[in-house]
């Protein structure tokens, strides 16, 4: 799934490029993207594209007073296109969710793997009318996100584990479970450590989060957008590298399964050399 980092690279890539031109037509192809009905999607036409920014993991496309807005969901991308055909593509069972054709017979194809589509696009008149962007906890990278916003949000949180935590959008946004797994490396810490937790273990998470985003954008800049999730791939020290060795200690990477997803840790840097059999067995909290 497209994270902050990425999702930060994507849309300083499409606003240098889309930034003035306007909409001739957005075609939606899987009916099921598309969450909302008013405005509709022939308000667009005529309209001009301004900047394009980010709202955690949500690209938000500014077309004159309307905001055209993505979330990528796990296998969505946005690819941008030099030439698109006039003709509206047909419905079917392929990567395809929408097209955004512009003036100049470019565009943006919005595409997802697989079957099923969970990406999702709004048409609204304000981010906040897309309910996943009004329920987003603070931005990491934002001026805001302090120590103190952090330790709070983290005595709130309790005995939840710390994973979870940092990847719960209405708690903090944009971290999802790469860079969640990334971050616990850098500080050193299970991924099932209580959130409620000492003073200098809240500030090396707090420092490990900032250095390991920033990081990961810094890598990104100047990408473009067919480049980012190579990119991310090849950045990233524990999440999807089971079996390998850690960069930091040479120990094997390991990982934890659950139903829908997993997390990848090393035990020598984050668990004092004891294996995470699961969650329910798990007795590591520190």
């Amino acid at each position: 799934m497209p994270e902050l980092p990425e999702v930060e690279a994507l849309t300083y890539d499409l606003s240098a490029r889309l930034h003035g031109r306007a909409v001739a037509r957005l075609d939606v192809v899987a009916l099921a993207a598309l969450k909302t009905f008013d405005p509709a999607p022939t308000a667009l036409p005529g309209l001009f594209v301004g900047e394009v920014t980010r709202h955690g993991k949500f690209v938000d496309i500014a077309v004159d007073d309307l905001h055209l807005i993505v979330h990528l969901a796990r296998a969505g991308w946005i690819r941008r296109r030099d030439s698109l055909p006039d003709t509206p593509p047909r419905p079917g069972k392929g990567p395809l969710a929408a097209r955004l054709l512009l003036d100049d017979d470019s565009g943006l194809d919005f595409t997802e793997a697989g079957t099923r589509k969970r990406l999702a696009i709004y048409i609204v008149h304000r981010p906040s009318d897309v309910p996943g962007i009004a329920r987003l906890g603070p931005d990491p990278l934002a001026d805001q996100f302090t120590l103190e916003v952090f330790a709070a949000i983290l005595a709130s949180a309790g005995r939840g584990q710390v994973k979870g935590v940092l990847r719960d959008q209405s708690t903090i946004a944009g971290i999802g479970n790469a860079y969640s797994d990334e971050i616990l490396h850098v500080a050193k810490m299970s991924p099932f450590k209580p959130a409620a937790m000492a003073d200098d273990d809240v500030a090396r998470l707090y420092d490990a989060i900032g250095t390991t985003l920033r990081e990961a954008v810094g890598r990104s800049a100047g990408l473009g957008a067919s480049e980012l999730k190579a990119e991310k791939k090849s950045g990233l020290r524990v999440h999807g590298r089971a079996g390998e060795p850690c960069p930091i200690c040479g120990d094997t990477v390991r990982e934890v399964s659950f139903a829908d997803s997993a997390l990848q840790y090393c035990p020598t840097c984050q668990t004092g050399g004891k294996l995470l059999a699961d969650r329910r067995l798990s007795r590591l909290l520190k």
